[in-house]
């Protein structure tokens, strides 16, 4: 089934999807989390992007995992494992009303903390933003279905981002 990259314009309910899905993992995980933080375009103010809420949770550490993995699961979480990047655990949500990614990282990850820097430079340069809504809105209609192949094309612009926040 065909499943194509859909850029919307920035949805001012976005931050407030993300409260409401914060506010159901806070209440299950409490003080095994650090933080849970709103990463991604839909993160950024005015910012175009696919219609996904990614969250970000900071673990107290890396040991409370299996405990995480359960509570989670109260929720209606399934673990899915790091899907290839160390340091973070995937979670997907089983008949959610919002549409979510949720990544639970532990203390060390570079994953999260590139993906606060990023959200971070995207809020505080809205031309480096403007210029990556043109691009994810280019990209998705030249990839259409191919997700791969859209976030490998965005890939070098977000390094340069990523470059810029390192020299900042």
């Amino acid at each position: 089934m065909p499943n194509p990259v859909i850029i919307e314009d920035y949805d001012p309910r976005w931050p407030q999807l993300f409260e409401m899905l914060r506010s159901r993992i806070a209440s299950v995980l409490d003080e095994l989390a650090i933080s849970i933080e709103h990463v991604g375009s839909t993160a950024v103010p005015g910012l175009a992007a696919k219609p996904i809420i990614d969250i970000d949770v900071l673990l107290r550490s890396s040991t409370d995992l299996p405990v995480v993995i359960g509570r989670l699961a109260e929720l209606g979480y399934e673990h899915k494992g790091d899907l290839g990047v160390s340091g973070r655990e995937a979670f997907q949500a089983n008949a959610a009303a919002v549409q979510h990614h949720l990544y639970v990282c532990s203390s060390g990850s570079p994953e999260y903390h590139r993906h606060i820097a990023f959200r971070n430079y995207l809020r505080a340069h809205a031309a480096d933003a403007n210029a990556y809504a043109l691009l994810k809105r280019q990209l998705a209609s030249k990839f259409g279905s191919d997700r791969e192949g859209y976030n490998k094309a965005k890939s070098e612009f977000v390094q340069r981002i990523l470059q810029r926040t390192l020299e900042a």
